[in-house]
């Protein structure tokens, strides 16, 4: 099969060699008749992709009864059970809100299978009949003799039936440069022809074509949850099964009590739905929302939302090498070999360009290479006539050019080629050996060679070789610092092309990657069904996890590269811009399409970049984690904050019934006080019951035991100072909670703006510490609740704590708008604490928004606790707390309140830091370990169903520490050079002796041998060597120590790191306090 066979810009992506390899025999076309074409396009089908279409209807009815959407069905059901109908509107508004933004990002995801069928050139001009006609190209099958023609599309998978044509195949591979084709040779579906004019036999069409394989691998791995829905679907879980669990006991014992049904019922659904945080998702994507606008201004359009999470944790970065790290354009390096007495770089372009038109724009790549050169001067080829000029062909495969000297009136010959070409224009032997070996030592770099050749005299027939011009795509300027600085934020970098695998190796060697760059013979292929093998990650992940990168592959070994790297737990990302990027930029964590990206690529990423190169990727990195760290701020907020109120109604229904405690009531009639205050009711002293004749004491105990039509109607008002009787427990009218909902999820969207501190490693959710600082936070507010509220019914006990310190009995209705107020400041305060995780909460300044919003939404608050209507809201009892009900009653409650919950706020920020304390002292919950750990979905090493943990550990910072160590020892070198001094050499062999213990490291855990391979081992003597430059810099000239200072401080700081890390992952130890023991040692 054609598509099985290595393609030839495989092998040399600039084809210059004419003895091609010889293609299997296959029979030419001569044309099918109509009727044959007609049976086999029955048989094949139509050459277009093939498109799986799902109705747009059935797409939105699918955002609806997914796991989240059902809670919130749920949610909105028990809202209408109760008759709350504008709750349960506010419910479905949310529902529908989110399930059109769900129907929105998902029908986007189908663009990238249209985009490539809308790229597909629609007419072809075949053989039918025994006549050229231009037909559908849709309409093409297997056996068609077509017409590929100078300017025209490869209408399928075609083989060339003979002759040459050059093939430009960048909307396929990404590769800038046409390729050479021959007899036999496959034209792919997709390319388009530069040069040249042929005839080809169709091999393949449609889905079967190179292209249509590609657009099948678009629509695999569809239909999972994103790794942000799992998250907040887990956490929903944890807090649904909670909230049933405590909210049916409660149930349970309100019936056991004697509640009537309904009441009881009334409560739990209550209950039930103030605890399931229905906005967290809202608020996650609002967030989220914000972070894109954020990226967009640094040129990265996000078209994902939760790919903003994904790039957060983003482990390993699979990135395509030309147009993202390289220029994607041919630069002439400063190696220039000579051969003719007189010449140097500047002469040899100006040869270069007598062999072209320099008077008219360039018509191919090399003449582009030599014409448009910063270093070419054209104008001093104003002294030159060219009297001819022979353009390139396939056949003779160079150009060649007459030119007439003005000055003198002499005549002679230029031309330009492959060497081995050229070179057969001259005679000299000795000339022959040098550039043979010259061009093979610049091959081993995987650098390009142009041959230049002239005739000298009036010898026109006689050619000299002049020089040779080496090119090759260079990195962009900022492309080594950025994969550094990404390597610095623990995010491995690896290199994925289909370029020729020597200039892969020498790409990343300038860069500092790793020169581990494999063959796809390491990599495994599709099965006969176009799906990955199942043992993709188990048997290929670790090879994959060490390789630096890999060269000369298929689109389908991207697709598998980032899928064998997600099956092993790493958040994978990928960039890429051609056709053949398309299904592994769709299949990644995080797809990235790099500026001038194909429709298809663009269609199928997360992220758009709308500039060049990584650089915008690394922001994007540090943007994310800044995102990630402020949904996990509002997170580990919102646990704490359900925890709080879930568990404060649970206990105090069972252990703070306010009929246990003493109610407020009006003086006995005839008393001192009733005859002080006669403007206020009195309660008589006794009660005659005319149904049993008997006369009893009125007393609190009597009231609340005989409530009945008479008692209500004669003595609840002038006994009672609430006009009623206390609940048999407590809970908190409907409105209040919504508002407290409203009011402080509705105005922490803000959190979006906050300010924080992106990780130095990659971002992973760690549930289990997430929750324990959660119920850390919660309880502590729930306890200060249940203290307050514990006081609040205990106001009208002479010994009571409001009495002692002279606040006076409380109504009902202000202890339930107390316990409002309490727990919607709390709950505020609680943010605030819960945003500096293992620090204080004055330790990170929050940003001016979230201020002004924690101040709207407190402010308001207090105001609705102090004006709260009197009466009764939901059946409930409810007062302001700045009305007066008698002379001694307080209206500074709201005051006292707020320094009850400041007061507590830093006791719950204490407790707060000292739990992180004992996680982190002891590596409770792997705490440590886990960020060490560099896979997302793994937090110890010693994890017998992930074998790959312990390889990730020190990877990235090994490979970070390799490359500083090179640096370092070129700046040392160029210092030796400038000053002699033996300590420097001395440094500088230790520095050599590392680099090498290093690489030795890195090739023994590549062949899969653990016992001494680990990178940190190497790294031991990382300190001694430091010790040595730093005594050797004391006795150099300052100029040369500021040269060399950069230089080791990047390899101090990648050393301490890895040193850091390494000791979190295998020893649990804090990675923070290990670098702080670290620079405290060497300061020593």
């Amino acid at each position: 099969m054609a598509e099985q066979e290595k393609p030839k810009q495989e092998r040399a992506p600039i084809n210059f060699d004419e003895n091609h390899e010889e293609k299997r025999e296959f029979v030419v076309s001569e044309g099918l008749t109509t009727a044959e074409a007609d049976e086999l396009l029955k048989i094949h089908g139509r050459n277009e992709l093939e498109e799986k279409h799902t109705p747009s209807w059935l797409i939105f009815l699918r955002q609806l009864y997914q796991p989240m959407p059902i809670m919130i069905w749920i949610a909105a059901i028990v809202e209408g059970a109760i008759e709350n109908w504008a709750d349960m509107g506010i419910l479905l508004g949310i529902q529908f809100i989110n399930a059109t933004l769900g129907w929105y990002e998902t029908t986007k995801a189908g663009d990238a299978v249209a985009a490539l069928k809308a790229s597909l050139k629609p007419l072809a001009t075949a053989k039918r009949d025994g006549k050229w006609t231009n037909l559908d190209a849709g309409n093409l099958v297997p056996g068609d003799l077509v017409l590929l023609a100078s300017g025209s599309a490869v209408p399928a998978d075609c083989l060339i039936n003979h002759g040459t044509v050059d093939i430009d195949q960048a909307a396929l591979t990404g590769e800038s440069l046409p390729v050479t084709m021959h007899k036999g040779d496959s034209a792919k579906m997709g390319s388009t022809v530069v040069r040249g004019e042929t005839e080809a036999t169709v091999e393949f069409t449609g889905k079967s074509t190179f292209f249509g394989k590609t657009a099948s691998m678009l629509q695999q791995g569809g239909g999972e949850l994103g790794h942000l829905q799992k998250i907040l679907l887990t956490i929903m879980f944890v807090l649904v099964i909670t909230s049933f669990i405590l909210c049916g006991t409660a149930f349970g014992y309100l019936l056991g009590m004697g509640e009537p049904f309904k009441e009881a019922l009334s409560f739990t659904v209550v209950l039930l739905v103030a605890s399931i945080p229905i906005a967290i998702e809202i608020v996650c994507t609002t967030t989220l929302a914000l972070g894109s606008r954020e990226l967009s201004r640094h040129g990265a359009i996000v078209t994902r939302l939760a790919a903003i999470e994904d790039m957060a944790g983003m482990n390993m970065l699979c990135s395509d090498k030309t147009g993202t790290l390289t220029l994607n354009k041919m630069a002439i390096q400063d190696d220039t070999p000579t051969y003719l007495p007189g010449l140097d770089q500047r002469k040899l372009l100006q040869l270069g360009a007598l062999a072209a038109k320099w008077h008219e724009p360039p018509r191919d790549a090399l003449d582009t290479l030599v014409l448009t050169c910063e270093t070419q001067d054209l104008s001093a080829l104003d002294v030159y006539e060219q009297l001819d000029y022979m353009p390139f062909d396939p056949t003779v495969k160079r150009t060649e050019g007459t030119i007439k000297d003005k000055r003198d009136g002499t005549t002679f010959k230029v031309t330009k080629g492959a060497p081995h070409i050229i070179l057969k224009l001259t005679h000299d032997e000795r000339i022959h050996h040098m550039v043979d070996e010259t061009v093979a030592a610049f091959g081993l770099r995987g650098i390009r060679c142009l041959a230049i050749a002239r005739t000298l005299g009036d010898d026109l027939n006689t050619w000299h070789m002049a020089g040779l011009l080496t090119f090759l795509d260079p990195p962009r300027p900022d492309t080594k610092d950025t994969i550094h600085k990404a390597m610095a934020y623990g995010v491995d970098v690896k290199m994925i092309t289909g370029d020729n695998i020597l200039i892969a190796k020498e790409t990343a060697r300038v860069l500092g990657m790793g020169t581990n760059i494999q063959d796809p013979k390491s990599l495994p292929t599709m099965d006969a069904e176009g799906k990955a093998p199942k043992d993709l990650g188990k048997k290929y992940g670790k090879i994959i996890m060490e390789a630096d990168g890999f060269a000369q592959v298929y689109p389908e070994h991207k697709y598998l590269i980032v899928e064998a790297l997600r099956q092993n737990g790493f958040a994978c990302g990928m960039t890429g811009d051609g056709v053949n990027d398309a299904p592994a930029l769709k299949r990644a964590d995080v797809g990235v399409a790099v500026q001038g990206a194909t429709d298809a690529a663009r269609a199928a990423a997360d992220i758009v970049l709308t500039e060049p190169g990584l650089s915008t990727i690394v922001h994007g990195i540090v943007t994310a984690r800044c995102i990630f760290q402020r949904m996990k701020n509002f997170i580990n907020y919102r646990i704490a904050a359900t925890l709080q109120l879930l568990t404060f109604f649970f206990i105090a229904v069972f252990a703070l019934p306010p009929i246990d405690y003493p109610q407020g009531m009006w003086p006995t009639c005839g008393s001192p006080d009733a005859i002080a205050y006669p403007n206020n009711p009195c309660c008589p002293p006794t009660f005659f019951n005319a149904e049993t004749n008997t006369t009893v004491d009125v007393t609190m105990e009597w009231l609340r035991d005989n409530q009945n039509a008479v008692t209500e109607a004669t003595l609840n008002g002038v006994c009672f100072t609430d006009g009623e009787p206390w609940p048999d427990f407590f809970k908190m009218p409907v409105l209040m909670l919504m508002l407290i909902t409203l009011l402080n999820d509705g105005t922490l969207i803000s959190i979006g703006y906050d300010h924080v501190k992106p990780s130095a490693m990659p971002e992973k959710w760690n549930l289990p510490a997430l929750f324990a600082i959660s119920i850390v936070l919660g309880m502590v507010a729930c306890g200060s609740s249940l203290l307050l509220l514990w006081a609040a019914l205990d106001s009208w006990n002479t010994n009571g704590i409001f009495q002692k310190w002279g606040i006076g009995g409380m109504p009902y209705g202000k202890v339930t708008t107390i316990i409002y107020l309490k727990v919607s400041v709390s709950d505020f305060l609680t943010l605030f604490s819960a945003r500096t995780h293992d620090g204080f909460f004055w330790s990170a300044r929050p940003s001016p928004i979230l201020l002004a919003a924690a101040g709207i939404a407190l402010s308001l608050s207090t105001i609705l606790a102090c004006v709260w209507p009197k009466g009764h809201t939901d059946k409930q009892l409810s007062m302001g707390l700045a009305y007066e009900t008698d002379p001694h009653s307080s209206t500074l409650m709201p005051l006292w309140i707020w320094i009850f919950c400041v007061f507590w706020w830093f006791v719950q920020d204490f407790l707060k830091v000292a739990a992180y304390w004992l996680m982190h002292r002891y590596n409770l919950f792997d705490i440590n370990s886990s960020m060490a750990v560099n896979k997302r979905d793994a937090n110890k090493v010693d994890d017998k169903h992930d074998p790959l943990a312990r390889g990730s550990v020190g990877l990235v910072e090994g490979k970070l520490l390799a490359a500083k160590v090179e640096e370092a020892q070129a700046k040392v070198n160029a210092a030796i050079k400038h000053d002699q001094a033996t300590n420097l050499g001395r440094a500088s062999a230790n520095l050599v002796r590392l680099s090498a213990n290093l690489k030795q490291a890195g090739m023994a855990r590549h062949s899969g041998n653990p016992k001494g391979a680990d990178v940190e081992g190497a790294a031991q003597t990382v300190e001694n060597v430091l010790q040595n430059l730093d005594e050797a810099q004391a006795e150099l000239d300052p100029k040369v120590q500021q040269e060399i200072a950069p230089a080791m401080e990047g390899v101090r700081e990648a050393a301490e790191k890895l040193a850091a890390n390494t000791a979190a992952a295998l020893g649990g130890a804090n990675t923070e306090q290990t670098l702080a023991k670290i620079s405290s040692k060497r300061h020593a």
